[in-house]
C-alpha cells in the first residue's frame, strides 16, 4: 500500500484522503527512497487486457504487466522472453518454442501460490485472441495460423509444459517478429474465469510490474514485481523502479507544463499546441530548455502520404486526371517535402523522398529506394506531356484531409498551384474519413500507416491486389501483377538479406506507379527528466520501463 504515496501528486483530494488513511500507521520517519517513474496518458486507456492493446495507450501499460514468448531489442529484432529458444522448420511453417520454466504470474485469488507458466497457458491465450467470443481486435496476428475446413484455429500445441509448438498453413517469415505483440502476451486461465471481463481493470500477468490501482481517466498505479524472471547483463534482477503511476491529463499542453515543473518524468509526442516554443525548424531545443531535461529522437515507424484511388472501374475516377500517371508524378514532384517538414513539423520528420517503407526498419534498405524529390521543372514537363502546358484545362482536383493535417494539405495546395495545378481541400471529421477511405468514396486522400510489426511486409501488403479494400489494406486498389508476383516470393523466402531485395523492388514498383505521395517519415520524440537514465528509444516507439532508474526525486 505504501507505494501509492507519490499519486497524491495528481490526484484529488478523496483519493489523496484513502492514501494518507492507508498510511497512517507508519512510525518510520526516515525519508521514502522509493523510486516512481510517473507518465502522461492524454488519450486514456480504455483496458489492461492485452487482447485489446489496440492503441499506444494500452501498449505501453500492458507491457509493463506482461510478458510473451519473444520481445524486440532496441533495434527491433526478436529476442527470447518467456521463451528461451526456438526453432523454425525448413519449410517455414512450424515454429517450436522452449520455455524457461521458473516465469511465475502474479499473485491472485485464483492461482495457487507460486503458479509458473506452462506452454498450455499459451495455447489457452492464443486461442482466446482468435476466439470470435473475444471480440480481440488482434486476431489478425493470428491469421497465418493452420486451421480445420471449417476454419476453426489447430495450429498451436503444447507436448508437454516446456515445448509450444505453433503451425502456419502458409509460410510467413514476419511471424516471429508479430509474436512480440501485446496481442501474444500470456494470460492466466483461472483468472479469466474467475473474474470474467473484468480482467481488463484487474489485470494478471508475468511481466516486470504488478498490477496496484487503476481508477480511469485520473491515476494508475503499478509496483514492481519482486519474483520478476529478468536481469541485467551484471545479474542484478529487474526490474529497478519501485513503482509506475500514470496519470491522465486530456490536454496535451497541460500536461507538457506538468513536465516542465517536474511532475512528469516523461513526456512523448510533439503538438501544436507548444512545438514552437519547444524546437526550431532542424528540431533541436529553444535556447531556454537546453540542459533542462533530455531530448531523443529517432526514426518512427510511421509513413505519412496521400492516396490515390487508383482503380479505373470506380465512377470516382471516370473524369479524374489522377488516372494520369504523369500527373500523380506531377504532384509528387511539385512541392518542397524538406521546406514542409521544417516549417511545418519543426524538423520533427523526414522528408518523403525516397520509397513507401519508412527508414528505421531494421535492416532494410542499405540503399534508400528511389522516391520523389523536389523538381518544380520536371513536374512542369509532366504536365505538359499529360496535355496541361502549365496546368491550362487540367481539371480542379479535391484532396481530402482532416483538421490535423489542414496545415500540410494547404502548404501542398499553394505550391502546387505554382504549377498550375488546382486543388480544393475537404476537411472531414477524422472517423468519417477514415470509414470515408475504407469504402473507397474518395478519390484523393490523406492517410497514414504505423507499422504493426517491423517488417516492410507490413506496408507492403497495402499495394497487393488480395487485399483491396474494403475487405484488405489496399485502399489505393492498386493492382500490379509483377508486384504480386514478388510479394508472393517473398513469402517463401527465409532467407532475410533475399527478402529485403524482393522488398526494394516492390517498393521501386509503387514508386513508379505513384498510387501515393509519400509525405515524411515521422520520428519519434522523447523528452525525460535528467534523473531518469535507462530509457531507451526504439522506431516503433515502445515504452519499456524494466530497466529504467531514477537517480533522485525532486
Amino acid at each position: 500500500m505504501n507505494y501509492l504515496w507519490p499519486v497524491s501528486r495528481l490526484l484529488p483530494i478523496t483519493f489523496l484522503a484513502f492514501i494518507v488513511i492507508s498510511s497512517c500507521g507508519r512510525k518510520d520517519q526516515t525519508p521514502d527512497l522509493r523510486t516512481v517513474f510517473r507518465y502522461n496518458e492524454s488519450s486514456g486507456i480504455s483496458s489492461l487486457d492485452p487482447a485489446f492493446a489496440s492503441n499506444q495507450a494500452n501498449i505501453w501499460a500492458c507491457t509493463q504487466l506482461f510478458n510473451g514468448l519473444v520481445q524486440l531489442d532496441d533495434s527491433l529484432f526478436p529476442k527470447p522472453c518467456i521463451a528461451r529458444s526456438w526453432t523454425i522448420s525448413s519449410d517455414g511453417k512450424t515454429y517450436t518454442f522452449k520455455l524457461d520454466t521458473g516465469v511465475r504470474f502474479h499473485p491472485h485469488s485464483a492461482l495457487k501460490a507460486g503458479r509458473t507458466v506452462h506452454a498450455g497457458d499459451f495455447v489457452y491465450s492464443f486461442e482466446r485472441i482468435c476466439s470470435e467470443s473475444t471480440a480481440s481486435p488482434g486476431a489478425w496476428v493470428f491469421q497465418p495460423v493452420l486451421r480445420d475446413t471449417g476454419g476453426k484455429v489447430i495450429g498451436f500445441s503444447a507436448p508437454n509444459d516446456s515445448t509450444f509448438i505453433i503451425q502456419l498453413s502458409t509460410p510467413f517469415p514476419p511471424m516471429l517478429g508479430l509474436l512480440a505483440s501485446p496481442y501474444c502476451s500470456v494470460v492466466p486461465r483461472e483468472v479469466i474465469d474467475a473474474i470474467g471481463k473484468d480482467f481488463r481493470k484487474q489485470p494478471i500477468g508475468t511481466g516486470p510490474f504488478v498490477f496496484r490501482f487503476w481508477e480511469e481517466r485520473n491515476a494508475l498505479v503499478m509496483h514492481k514485481n519482486p519474483g520478476y524472471f529478468e536481469r541485467d547483463a551484471s545479474g542484478i534482477p529487474l526490474p529497478y523502479l519501485d513503482a509506475i503511476q500514470v496519470s491522465f491529463i486530456n490536454d496535451k499542453q497541460s500536461a507538457f507544463f506538468e513536465f516542465l515543473k517536474g511532475k512528469l518524468d516523461f513526456f512523448s509526442g510533439l503538438d501544436a499546441s507548444y512545438k514552437d516554443d519547444l524546437l526550431n525548424g532542424r528540431g533541436e531545443l529553444r535556447p531556454k530548455y537546453r540542459g533542462k531535461f533530455n531530448l531523443e529522437t529517432s526514426p518512427y515507424l510511421n509513413t505519412e502520404y496521400l492516396g490515390i484511388l487508383i482503380d479505373n472501374a470506380s465512377s470516382l475516377m471516370r473524369d479524374s486526371p489522377l488516372r494520369n500517371l504523369k500527373i500523380r508524378q506531377a504532384i509528387n514532384m511539385g512541392f518542397d517535402k524538406g521546406k514542409m517538414v521544417r516549417f511545418l513539423r519543426n524538423g520533427m520528420a523526414i522528408p518523403g523522398t525516397s520509397g513507401f517503407v519508412p527508414p528505421g526498419m531494421p535492416g532494410f534498405m542499405q540503399q534508400p529506394v528511389s522516391g520523389y524529390g523536389y523538381d518544380p521543372e520536371r513536374a512542369k514537363q509532366l504536365l505538359a506531356e499529360a496535355g496541361y502546358p502549365d496546368g491550362k484545362g487540367l481539371p480542379e482536383i479535391t484532396l481530402s484531409t482532416t483538421s490535423s493535417y489542414l496545415d500540410l494539405c494547404e502548404y501542398m495546395q499553394g505550391e502546387l498551384s505554382n504549377l498550375g495545378i488546382r486543388m480544393r481541400i475537404d476537411v472531414n471529421q477524422a472517423s468519417q474519413h477514415r470509414q470515408m477511405v475504407a469504402r473507397q468514396q474518395l478519390a484523393f486522400f490523406r492517410a497514414s500507416w504505423i507499422a504493426d510489426y517491423a517488417d516492410p511486409e507490413n506496408y507492403l501488403a497495402l499495394f497487393r491486389s488480395q487485399n483491396k479494400a474494403p475487405a484488405g489494406p489496399n485502399t489505393t486498389h492498386f493492382s500490379n501483377p509483377r508486384f504480386d508476383e514478388l510479394y508472393e516470393q517473398a513469402l517463401t523466402t527465409t532467407d532475410q538479406q533475399a527478402r529485403n531485395k524482393l522488398y526494394v523492388s516492390m517498393d521501386s514498383l509503387v514508386m513508379i506507379e505513384s498510387p501515393v505521395v509519400v509525405l515524411y517519415y515521422d520520428k519519434v520524440l522523447r523528452l525525460s527528466q535528467n534523473r531518469v537514465n535507462g530509457l531507451r528509444i526504439n522506431p516503433m516507439n515502445m515504452l519499456n520501463l524494466k530497466q529504467v532508474r531514477i537517480s533522485s526525486e525532486n
